[in-house]
């Protein structure tokens, strides 16, 4: 297996590693470390996410954070006022994990004109002026918004999943000394709960699993909505053939070979999506998630 370099939408794994600075895990590390890899979602029976039912980037962060020894305090705000006063407060200390923030208002990036439902994360670095200045791990270093622009995108009133307007994470410190592989055992246990199913809320018509990928298998069969087509070309599949690809690297170097294989399998037939759904050959993506579904619960029995 080559394992995977490359770009990719990993905002809250390349943010994460921004905070913690000289030593920091890859984000690969900590993309496997926040559960995103061990599962498949279809959020209200509309939304394919190559992440596992009930999971979100929220929680996933907070996953990581702990099982890499670290600590940092986490807030929201309740009005742009109170937000921009915590933030400057926050940044006295140094960097902070901004997000999720809404993807479509952030305009510094061309086409961003308005909100899509699409969460990211950004490391603010400091508010000059009337700007925040802020390293975008999607290609843009040194970043700079207005302050109004900046807030409208980080209310995150179009992301489903926020807990808190205005999120944010600052004040990281470490609390013990973990190794990146000790923590990636540490995390397994959790991975192969995901691939059960977990007990968490989710939007109504929610599937995981088989029973979800199934379910898109029958949509694309049937022909995807423009904007479930969209999704899928320039965000899910990507994000998801890489996660199981990282998820692969990983279990092999931890020593799991029966898990990486399966993971692998997934990484290969998420990854084979790509070119179907960018040129509408929907027989043979539809035929390929079906060989996917079961796989699920093959990678649950081999991590367990």
């Amino acid at each position: 297996m080559t394992d995977y370099i490359g770009s990719g939408p990993y905002c809250y794994a390349n943010s994460l590693a921004m905070m913690l600075g000289a030593g920091a895990p890859s984000p690969s590390t900590i993309e496997v470390l926040t559960g995103s890899p061990f599962g498949f979602e279809i959020l209200g029976g509309g939304l394919p996410l190559f992440d596992p039912y009930g999971w979100d980037p929220d929680r996933g962060l907070d996953d990581a954070i702990a099982l890499l020894g670290w600590t940092c305090e986490r807030a929201g705000a309740e009005d742009d006022e109170q937000a921009l006063a915590r933030l400057r407060d926050a940044l006295e200390a140094g960097p902070v994990l901004a997000g999720p923030v809404e993807f479509g208002l952030l305009r510094h990036l061309p086409g961003m004109t308005g909100p899509i439902g699409s969460d990211h994360f950004v490391a603010v670095l400091e508010i000059d002026g009337d700007l925040v200045r802020f390293h975008d791990p999607h290609g843009c270093p040194y970043a700079t918004l207005p302050v109004p622009d900046f807030l409208a995108s980080w209310r995150a009133d179009t992301i489903g999943y926020r807990s808190t307007a205005y999120t944010m994470r600052s004040s990281f410190r470490r609390v013990r000394e973990v190794a990146a592989d000790d923590a990636l055992r540490a995390s397994l246990p959790a991975a192969a709960a995901w691939l059960r199913g977990r007990d968490l809320p989710v939007p109504a018509g929610t599937l995981g699993g088989a029973p979800g990928v199934l379910l898109l298998a029958d949509q694309v069969a049937e022909g995807l909505k423009p904007e479930v087509r969209d999704h899928l070309a320039h965000f899910a599949i990507r994000v998801g053939a890489r996660r199981l690809a990282d998820a692969a690297a990983v279990l092999t170097r931890l020593g799991h070979p029966a898990a990486a294989a399966v993971a692998t399998r997934q990484a290969r037939l998420v990854g084979a999506l790509q070119r179907d759904i960018v040129a509408g050959d929907m027989k043979p993506a539809a035929a390929t998630l079906r060989l996917l579904a079961p796989t699920y619960a093959e990678l649950a029995e081999a991590l367990s």
